[in-house]
């Protein structure tokens, strides 16, 4: 691998570039947090060659998400059942818009 690669891949938000201590300290958590969020299966970090978890910048925002609903109060469990179904809302409305935008220049005529 390269430095050019290496670099590259810093710009990767799914490249797990961060150790468990890292994202504890970024996140002002707990090692047993991220743990909880991965036996949630909210989560999944990928391992090193050492079998340590290994972070990317979208699973930490994740866990951002997370730790802010339960800060509020909500349940583990349930924070990661609500923060599941925001991202299902999400990628249904980006569907749905595409599905308009492709349906808008299929008629141009028609207006909604």
């Amino acid at each position: 691998m390269t430095a050019d690669d290496t670099f590259g891949r810093l710009d990767d938000d799914d490249y797990p570039a961060y150790t468990m201590g890292r994202a504890v300290d970024m996140l002002g958590t707990t090692p047993g947090f991220l743990r909880a969020l991965g036996e949630a299966r909210l989560i999944t970090p990928l391992r090193s060659e050492g079998g340590h978890r290994r972070y990317s910048r979208y699973q930490l925002r994740i866990a951002a998400r997370a730790r802010e609903l339960v800060d509020q109060g909500t349940p583990i469990e349930a924070a990661c059942r609500i923060i599941i179904l925001e991202d299902q809302l999400e990628e249904a409305q980006r569907i749905n818009d595409e599905y308009r935008r492709a349906a808008e220049s299929a008629n141009p005529t028609a207006t909604g």
